[in-house]
């Protein structure tokens, strides 16, 4: 009698689980969006997030905690308890530049998660003001160099994409001269450019497509391997004469580090889900977004793609001396 109650016990403990998710959620769910509202994570996340509420029965509620390149906002939802109530879309900034660029990062974007999976790249458009007197890229890579010329470049903050992004293109060209502005944030970097006062920028081309499309601004590659439908006339970087550039931001979902396993599969399922629903799909595409297809979507993907983001990012800005303030 004894062993049946223990084996019936012991049942009840491995079925907890599973339970567990097939009942989850079962109140509203917090997706820490560590930027302001209305930049491209913030986007990216709430229209996600519409699917999930959709999908799942409840809320998913975007809470926008930003700071420190987006660290703070992660900082927090690391520490979050553990039952999927509380998840975050990390970016390459927060989860592969910030180990480099914050000595006392208070998370460790490798092992201090459970990944769910990627949600959509964003490639990478060298831009500059619209009277900009380069015709093409090869002709600004050739200004860029040119020690006698000082050019301005705009960037969001230190730990941004756009920084992150532009100071890999000066490691590449050597242009170690150049005037760094920095800005609280794309919106008013681009405004700056657009009137002029600063030279050129990299970024998100969430946040460029309308600019370039309307004549604001000047766009001379994007730095992916193909050309985006959102600006097809846009020449990659390899065409444009320069393939060592190319790099591309991301969102992707993380839990706090000891999520139920069983969660995790459930919230990657319908992220899945959420990537073939045409409605959903459309809306990334029309941004400007890259979705990740096949094995891509896996929680084991987005676990590798943070390892090599780090490998890659450390190096590359502790050469450039670059340090964010937390």
């Amino acid at each position: 009698m004894k062993r049946l109650v223990v084996a019936a016990w012991a049942a009840l403990v491995l079925a907890a689980p599973s339970a567990l998710a097939q009942n989850y959620p079962t109140r509203p769910v917090t997706i820490i969006v560590p930027f302001a509202a209305g930049g491209p994570t913030d986007i990216v996340a709430r229209i996600v997030g519409e699917y999930f509420s959709k999908t799942l029965g409840q809320q998913f509620i975007v809470e926008n905690i930003a700071g420190a390149g987006g660290t703070t906002g992660i900082a927090r939802g690391a520490q979050a308890k553990p039952d999927g109530y509380t998840i975050m879309m990390g970016h390459m900034g927060t989860h592969g530049a910030a180990p480099a660029l914050y000595p006392n990062l208070r998370y460790d974007p490798v092992k201090g998660f459970e990944p769910i999976g990627m949600v959509a790249g964003t490639p990478i458009l060298i831009v500059a003001r619209k009277d900009f007197p380069a015709k093409d890229l090869k002709e600004f890579i050739t200004k860029a160099k040119d020690t006698s010329t000082r050019l301005s470049q705009a960037h969001a903050g230190v730990g941004s994409v756009s920084f992150t992004t532009c100071t890999l293109l000066t490691s590449q060209l050597g242009a170690k001269h150049h005037r760094v502005v920095a800005y609280r944030g794309t919106g008013p970097a681009l405004n700056d450019m657009v009137g002029g006062q600063v030279d050129y920028m990299c970024d998100q081309i969430v946040n460029l497509v309308e600019q370039v499309k309307g004549g604001a601004i000047k766009a001379y590659a994007i730095a992916t391997a193909e050309r985006s439908p959102a600006l097809p006339d846009v020449p990659t970087s390899k065409e444009a004469g320069f393939p060592e550039y190319e790099v591309s931001a991301w969102n992707a979902l993380f839990a706090p580090k000891n999520t139920p396993k069983d969660i995790v599969t459930k919230l990657n399922q319908t992220l899945v889900k959420a990537l073939d629903d045409p409605a959903t799909r459309k809306r990334l595409l029309d941004l400007g977004s890259v979705l990740p297809e096949g094995n891509e979507r896996s929680p084991e993907a987005l676990a590798e793609l943070v390892r090599k983001e780090v490998a890659r990012w450390t190096p590359i800005l502790k050469a450039a001396g670059a340090v964010g303030t937390q």
